[in-house]
């Protein structure tokens, strides 16, 4: 349950990661190329203090957000109040099979274990439409392993084996980045299309 450490330290994580101010370019570009290619409802499935989520919403995205954390839900329903956020979680989504053209899930598996991480994975699969897009970031790592994340427990995850579990799940993967940055932990995104 990550909710209660995330609540406990929500102003120090708004502040640092809460706008787009603080959003790497790769990442941007990433993101901005997957909402092209995404049509009808869009969910951000993790969205944290729904800076993400207000970004897709100016580019005309019909998008809602969602997170564990009532803090990050509060003050992102207070900063953008023409969105809907709830709070929820990604391993029980609430919706409709086949509601989203899109789901942007960045980083909200990380803390997932490896035996569970197919759980939001099946979710994803399960309400987005045939051919429609996720986008997952997630830590990059030579092997599946577990490390000390600054709020709680995260995992790095190999994109191949990452890639594997979400074929599983009944996603294709269509891309691969990866990246790595002097001083950063190695980041990845996957973009994944829900088969048909």
């Amino acid at each position: 349950m990550t909710a209660t450490p995330y609540d406990a330290r929500a102003d120090e994580y708004i502040a640092a990661f809460g706008s787009m101010d603080a959003a790497h370019p790769v990442d941007r570009s990433i993101i901005d190329a997957w909402a092209t290619s995404v049509t009808g409802p869009v969910l951000d499935a993790g969205c944290g203090p729904g800076h993400w989520t207000g970004h897709l919403a100016r580019r005309g995205l019909d998008v809602r957000g969602i997170d564990l954390s009532p803090r990050f839900v509060d003050h992102a329903r207070s900063v953008r109040p023409g969105i809907r956020f709830d709070v929820g979680t990604i391993d029980d989504l609430e919706a409709g099979d086949e509601e989203f053209g899109g789901i942007l899930s960045w980083f909200s598996t990380i803390h997932h274990d490896p035996d569970v991480v197919e759980v939001p994975l099946r979710e994803f699969a399960r309400t987005l439409r045939p051919g429609g897009r996720l986008l997952l970031g997630f830590f990059v790592g030579a092997e599946v392993e577990a490390f000390d994340h600054a709020v709680v427990r995260a995992h790095r995850w190999p994109a191949a084996e990452l890639g594997r579990r979400a074929d599983a799940a009944g996603l294709d993967v269509i891309e691969t980045h990866t990246r790595a940055t002097r001083g950063q932990r190695p980041v990845g995104a996957l973009v994944c299309e829900r088969r048909a």
